[in-house]
């Protein structure tokens, strides 16, 4: 047997060992999916670098480890879950807390807010909104070329449900903490459902937390449906320690009118890869893509996007930015797919790099693929270091180096950060981006912990 083959078995045994305690959990629609699911992942194996999406990044670090136990909650693990406390003192959102996949609540795991609004355990809902998961679950997350997507399909035994009926603005942002902690290396998946019905406005904030130095592989799948005229905003904070591998696939599905952002703000994190696709499945649909990571030491991180145009006159933007120092690596792949109906097409793609050092590599990958002749598209990368006569200018202004450098990148990556709608959130990560630019922040800010 190959090494390849043997790493897919080591995940296929893994799947053996805990189906049944993760199908008891589960509802039977959801549990219907899993068989399919491991079969195909069989089939397509963990992504290598020969899978053209992955191909500047490689995952053996994190999946050649033996996680020999999948992680079941207990009682005291649910206390943990809810004495967490996040550090941006002034958000004022809806919080939910995720242990390890999770949703580890005490009392109540499925709440409803102003509105007409639930948030809560995939699990709960599937129980009561048997209908509104059946129309929704599995409908999106279709990457058929990722056998990650399909590991989750057949193993994620809960996450996060939110539900926003039609018509229902709500003012404050709903908060996902992703806590990750355990005496053992573990190995993480969580499933997550978002249903934004039409007329709806709805603001969401992840943000992923490693609360204690042990070896953690996560991978997570959100599936997202944003409604006719419907505002749905994802901002996802990433603040995890090197030894944390972060996968995240993210598929938001748009109907006519929708206008739908998503921004991941990586701060830290051994190995991060994030997927986004945004489907624009109906007329006068926008989406907007952000991004902006920061790494150093032999940090790694990931940003692929697939933007869908099926329908006419939609528009996409994608702006992401990165700063890379020691032997950090980096990567984008953007794709902007237009169909040969989509005509009207407005689509943009911009990706900048700043290498501090020598050793540090960025790959860069910008896609056109476009089937419909009546479109303005325009892409762009840059990679290099910084603006050597900028810096001058601000020198003679009588800025020292090190702080004329600081002012530079922040204003760097604040293109980014600005785009961030909730003023907490945004101050917080201004701070947060600043520290980290200073070398203040060489291991992981947590609000519990800081592990090495």
């Amino acid at each position: 047997m190959s090494a390849l083959n043997e790493r897919t078995e080591r995940y296929y045994t893994l799947y053996k060992d805990n189906i049944k305690r993760i199908s008891e959990s589960s509802s039977p629609y959801i549990n219907s999916f899993r068989e399919a699911a491991i079969g195909r992942f069989n089939e397509l194996g963990i992504p290598t670098k020969k899978n053209e999406t992955y191909k500047y990044t490689s995952l053996d670090t994190f999946f050649n480890h033996d996680f020999k136990s999948c992680f079941i909650p207990v009682a005291q693990d649910f206390v943990k879950a809810e004495e967490f406390r996040c550090d941006v003192t002034d958000l004022d959102a809806h919080g939910i807390v995720l242990l390890n996949g999770f949703y580890p609540t005490i009392h109540d795991k499925l709440r409803e807010l102003p509105g007409g609004i639930w948030i809560g355990s995939l699990n709960e809902a599937a129980k009561k909104f048997s209908k509104k998961i059946e129309m929704h679950y599995g409908k999106y997350a279709e990457d058929d070329k990722d056998g990650l997507v399909h590991l989750n399909t057949a193993m994620a035994s809960d996450g996060v449900f939110i539900y926003v009926p039609e018509d229902v603005v709500l003012k404050k942002p709903i908060q996902i903490v992703n806590l990750v902690q355990s005496d053992e290396d573990i190995f993480n998946q969580h499933r997550n459902l978002i249903i934004v019905e039409k007329n709806a406005d709805v603001t969401l904030i992840v943000c992923d937390h490693t609360l204690s130095p042990q070896k953690f592989l996560t991978n997570g799948v959100t599936e997202i449906y944003v409604g006719e005229n419907s505002h749905f905003d994802i901002i996802r904070v990433q603040n995890e320690h090197n030894n944390a591998g972060k996968i995240t696939h993210t598929f938001i599905h748009q109907e006519r009118n929708s206008v739908a952002s998503s921004n991941n703000i990586t701060l830290h994190g051994g190995l991060v890869r994030n997927s986004t696709h945004h489907y624009l499945g109906g007329e006068g649909a926008e989406s907007y893509s952000y991004g902006l990571y920061l790494a150093d030491k032999f940090q790694h991180v990931d940003n692929y996007v697939n933007v869908n145009h099926a329908f006419p006159n939609c528009t996409s933007n994608q702006l992401f930015k990165g700063v890379l120092d020691d032997m950090a690596t980096g990567a984008f792949n953007g794709r902007i797919f237009v169909r040969k109906d989509a005509q009207g097409t407005l689509a943009y793609q911009k990706n900048s790099s700043i290498l501090l050092t020598d050793d540090a590599k960025m790959d860069t990958k910008p896609q056109l693929e476009i089937y419909a002749d009546d479109v303005r598209c325009s892409h762009g990368a840059t990679v290099g270091q910084l603006d050597e006569n900028a810096l001058f200018y601000l020198q003679s202004r009588g800025i020292n180096k090190r702080e004329a450098r600081l002012m530079l990148m922040f204003g760097f990556a604040h293109d980014v950060i600005q785009n961030i709608k909730v003023e907490a959130l945004r101050e917080r990560m201004d701070n947060l981006v600043m520290q980290r630019l200073k070398g203040e922040l060489s291991r992981c800010a947590s609000c519990m912990v800081k592990c090495g």
